[in-house]
């Protein structure tokens, strides 16, 4: 008889059943977890879109490879400050928009292992399974700012930062070239799925680049490969694409892109958005939120959230039938910045002492304090 892992103990009865329904029956309950945005950006604490915001050539960003030391990302710690903030699980980006994997990549050579000999991933994997904690695997696979064939700026905007005169890296010169790229991304996402730890779930971004370019991102072959490959593990890619996600995990607000789009004037965008999210929003869905203002990933000298305000948001996100996945960046070394540290210290207090909170304590995503007759 199989053992289910550590995380889903409670839930054996169905792991014998159906691996997959184990996790979805765990993932109803589980209510809180801890986001993680950590990579080369760190270093600069000026935002995770730095490379994009700033252009930054990539020839120059790679430089941030060679000083990349994450001597204080402490797996053992992390998970211990998750289990006193009552949280469920973990999810770290495993690869952000940069292209800088976490782990020891057979697929990407531009990686944590061969920067510094480190395997966040698995550090961070082993330590959620050795203490019952649900992992997360965050994939960029709609972005990749440094990989040669991703989309051109005139197909997708975000797709690569606006450099005067282009960047050497860039090789893509028709959008059939982009098919190099999702060879490339399927062999990282196959890498995760396949990691040798419990993996509650795959959890894909960015769905803003999809909605725009739906007949250029294989979506429907990126599930089926994630469902060979790790039946058990759930799926989810933020508001969702095709409505057979597992959950949707739409950031601050529970709510479709649609609107966003219109204001653009991209109505088949908003459309896609708004199917896709009519199909999800009646799961037990997910809520990402930051622990601190201006960025996921660290931003230098930027106001972080006290405990009232988190609580209030994680009574938001279940007042939506939604767990909060509320986000940290961690500093340059890997350290986790001590005013998120004593957050989610008073909100674990809080939790053993009252209970989750209400729907009467939600505070929405940038207010204070309660509105009167909350």
């Amino acid at each position: 008889m199989d053992t289910a892992p550590a995380y889903l103990r409670n839930h054996q009865r169905e792991w014998e059943q159906s691996p997959h329904a184990a996790n979805l029956a765990w993932f109803k309950d589980a209510a809180f977890g801890l986001f993680i945005h950590y990579g080369l950006y760190s270093q600069l604490g000026r935002h995770e879109w730095v490379q994009f915001r700033e252009k930054i050539p990539v020839r120059e960003y790679e430089k941030l490879y060679d000083t990349f030391a994450p001597a204080k990302f402490d797996a053992d710690f992390i998970t211990d400050l998750a289990l006193e903030a009552e949280m469920k699980y973990i999810n770290l980006t495993s690869c952000h928009h940069e292209g800088f994997c976490l782990w020891n990549s057979r697929t990407e050579a531009f990686n944590s292992w061969n920067a510094c000999g480190r395997d966040l991933v698995r550090e961070l994997g082993e330590q959620c399974a050795k203490k019952g904690l649900g992992f997360f695997t965050y994939y960029t696979h709609v972005l990749n700012w440094r990989h040669p064939y991703m989309l051109t700026r005139d197909l997708l905007p975000i797709a690569r930062p606006d450099y005067p005169n282009g960047d050497p890296r860039y090789e893509l010169r028709t959008p059939a070239d982009n098919a190099k790229y999702w060879e490339y991304a399927h062999k990282c996402m196959a890498e995760l799925a396949e990691l040798d730890v419990p993996l509650a779930g795959i959890w894909l971004d960015i769905i803003a680049a999809y909605y725009q370019v739906p007949d250029l991102v294989p979506i429907e072959a990126t599930y089926a490969l994630l469902r060979e490959k790790r039946p058990d593990a759930l799926i989810s890619f933020k508001q969702g694409a095709t409505g057979t996600e597992d959950f949707a995990s739409p950031e601050f607000h529970f709510r479709s892109q649609g609107d966003h789009f219109r204001k653009q004037g991209n109505e088949k965008a908003a459309e896609l958005a708004d199917v896709a999210w009519e199909k999800n929003r009646l799961k037990h869905n997910e809520i990402c939120m930051t622990l601190q203002e201006n960025g996921w990933g660290y931003v230098k000298d930027t106001p972080h959230k006290d405990a009232d305000t988190l609580w209030g948001n994680l009574a938001y996100a279940r007042a939506n039938n939604c767990n909060l996945l509320a986000n940290v960046g961690p500093l340059p070394d890997g350290s986790i910045h001590p005013d998120d540290i004593a957050c989610l210290r008073e909100v674990g207090k809080r939790i053993r002492k009252h209970g989750l909170p209400g729907a009467e304590a939600a505070l929405l995503p940038g207010q204070k304090t309660l509105a009167a007759g909350a």
